[in-house]
């Protein structure tokens, strides 16, 4: 069992990212449905929630069914981000978490995100003052470091442990790299295998294969991985793994009329949290995969991404379930 304060999971619990315009309450509902054992929100600027930023405000949403979850915040401005946690712990949120890794410039360019990691100092500072104004766990996700010169991760994750938080999930690569190259799992590995450490260590960056997640969890130790990118327009991905873990094969993939039924379900609940222009314009990064592996589909997904109201959505998408046989590529 892996414990994150009060918060009890499975061995080897798998983890949704939070992924801006992509972990909204929708999706993240439909990869709890789908074996995800803990979902994160987008990340939520602090100075949108003190300013009442209606986008920001949005995205504090929680389903039911999608508990446990955790609210991700970020920013640099110890103020504004206190102010931000009075604010996140009236949704009764089981986990508050902490961006100290998104890349974006836009972002790091003031101070917060990966950029703190040019201050570690106002790193630890930040979160211990996080940790004492909430009772509920706080979480931290983060990088290796800035760039490949200034990776402290080990000495980081125990300054962070011994402020407080109650797990580290740690992306393998470092700021410069952005998503280029491959994660680098050895350095994750050194805060895993660092004797001081006992809160849950999980691993995040390129687990994209059922192989990759038992990789992780075998050969590394890891007490859980953060599934990012790989669960796309891919909710059975959580289960695929788990299924791996457990039996060392593959569930069968889904049908045609399976991958039709989700995406609508998606589009659906979608429209119903954020109304028809935003749901069709950000349920669109989600087709590729939703389809991958179909004969003759390549047409359809460009239709797809194209399709201006929800009515030319569910049209194309029931040609797709008529297109009946369906040939399944080597997906994982």
């Amino acid at each position: 069992m892996v414990k994150i304060g009060n918060i009890e999971l499975k061995n080897f619990p798998l983890l949704l990212a939070p992924m801006e315009d992509v972990s909204d309450p929708p999706f993240r509902a439909l990869c709890k449905e789908k074996g995800a054992d803990l979902v994160y929100t987008e990340f939520i600027s602090s100075e949108g929630l003190i300013r009442d930023a209606s986008k920001s405000i949005k995205k504090l949403d929680i389903y039911k069914n999608e508990r446990p979850v955790g609210i991700q915040i970020f920013g640099s401005n110890l103020d504004s981000m206190l102010k931000a946690v009075d604010i996140v712990e009236k949704t009764s949120p089981n986990i508050i978490d902490i961006n100290f890794g998104c890349p974006v410039k836009k972002v790091v360019c003031k101070g917060a995100g990966a950029g703190i990691l040019k201050d570690i100092p106002l790193m630890v500072k930040l979160t211990k003052e996080i940790v004492n104004r909430t009772k509920i766990p706080v979480t931290v996700k983060t990088r290796l470091g800035w760039d490949e010169n200034s990776i402290r991760i080990v000495e980081v994750a125990e300054r962070l442990q011994d402020v407080g938080i109650k797990a580290i999930s740690i992306h393998g690569r470092t700021r410069a790299q952005m998503y280029k190259g491959n994660a680098n799992w050895d350095h994750i590995a050194e805060v895993k295998n660092n004797s001081r450490m006992f809160i849950p260590v999980f691993c995040n960056g390129d687990i994209d294969s059922p192989e990759k997640a038992k990789n992780v969890r075998d050969v590394y130790g890891f007490d859980g991985a953060m599934i990012g990118r790989a669960a796309i327009g891919n909710p059975w991905f959580f289960n695929q793994v788990k299924n791996y873990l457990t039996t060392g094969s593959y569930n069968k993939f889904p049908s045609i009329s399976e991958r039709v039924s989700m995406a609508k379900r998606h589009l659906d609940l979608s429209i119903k949290w954020k109304g028809e222009k935003l749901a069709i314009f950000e349920t669109r990064r989600h087709y590729h995969n939703y389809f991958k592996g179909i004969e003759n589909i390549k047409k359809f997904k460009s239709e797809l991404v194209r399709a201006n109201s929800s009515f030319e959505v569910y049209e194309i998408l029931d040609f797709i379930e008529q297109l009946g046989k369906v040939r399944l590529s080597n997906v994982y």
